[in-house]
């Protein structure tokens, strides 16, 4: 068994797959942020919970059709992306605000940043704990 196969580090891969499904929604946001019409998603908030205890794979698809293909959430998936109500509505119908959306882009990196250095610094614990000179 591989060190990433333990559970915690699954846990924070499925959030660093998180945080880039959620990069390229709200890059969405930013690029049409001009397009009539046009409104703000958001990815469903991401839990823990929900992941600990999961294959050993990260996080599988649900089946719900014997055709459908089990596999892994990629970056370029959709999965739990849904428009937002907000307030602020341009008389051409688009919800985005600017401001808000580099606020979220921002706490998106910083939390994606954590994320990597947590697993870095977790796999250099485990290393230096199994290594000979220790």
């Amino acid at each position: 068994m591989a060190l990433t196969d333990l559970p915690v580090f699954q846990a924070i891969k499925s959030k660093m797959q998180w945080h880039q499904v959620r990069q390229g929604v709200l890059a969405e946001n930013v690029a049409n942020a001009d397009t009539p019409g046009y409104a703000a998603r958001e990815v469903e908030e991401f839990s823990f919970s929900d992941h600990i205890g999961r294959t050993q794979f990260g996080l599988s698809t649900v089946t719900t059709e014997s055709g459908h293909i089990s596999g892994m959430i990629s970056a370029n998936s959709r999965v739990g992306v849904d428009e937002k109500d907000m307030f602020e509505v341009t008389p051409n119908g688009n919800n985005v605000v600017l401001e808000e959306q580099m606020m979220k882009v921002t706490e998106n990196q910083m939390d994606f940043q954590a994320a990597t250095t947590l697993y870095s610094r977790g796999l250099g614990l485990i290393k230096t704990a199994l290594s000979k000179n220790a």
